[in-house]
């Protein structure tokens, strides 16, 4: 019993604190990128691209943690944090693949994709500390989304004309 509870207790690399800055940043950040999403009543929207995000910055604080672990200290073991980076890339790809559709002669959910790709990749930025690069990237996806969707509906209404 006494080994379950210290297993349960022991103390991560990185401080309590920190990983719940890290995994709030996340948060914020993807419910940022999805609320255009959810907005524009898309199908992976606010609660996606908050998951994904969180997700992503999960393993991202996993990966570290691992990667302090005595257990793994030991020579004959090698530890790769690139492989952390395409694994979530291959996960988040896989969950994007399937918003994309082609119907009616026309791609739907390629943008959708996009966003939910870029919420992975922002969470590793977070989980990894890497705040400023997901602070940047967030800006700028939601400065495309919204002020390119904007052009696009104007550019779409006037044709109609």
């Amino acid at each position: 019993m006494e080994a379950l509870f210290n297993d349960i207790t022991h103390t991560p690399w990185l401080t309590l604190p920190v990983i719940t800055g890290r995994m709030l940043m996340a948060l914020f950040f993807g419910a940022l990128i999805g609320f255009e999403r959810e907005k524009r009543n898309r199908p992976a929207g606010l609660r996606t691209h908050i998951l994904v995000c969180l997700a992503s910055s999960s393993v991202a604080i996993l990966t570290i943690e691992i990667s302090n672990m005595q257990q793994f200290a030991a020579e004959n073991v090698r530890m790769d944090p690139v492989r952390l980076v395409e694994a979530v890339t291959g996960g988040v790809a896989f969950l994007a693949a399937g918003f994309i559709v082609f119907a009616n002669g026309k791609v739907h959910g390629l943008t959708t994709g996009a966003g939910m790709w870029l919420a992975g990749a922002v969470g590793l930025a977070c989980g990894l500390g890497q705040l400023q690069i997901a602070a940047i990237a967030t800006l700028l996806a939601i400065i495309v989304l919204w002020l390119l969707g904007r052009m696009e509906t104007r550019l779409d209404t006037s044709q109609g004309e």
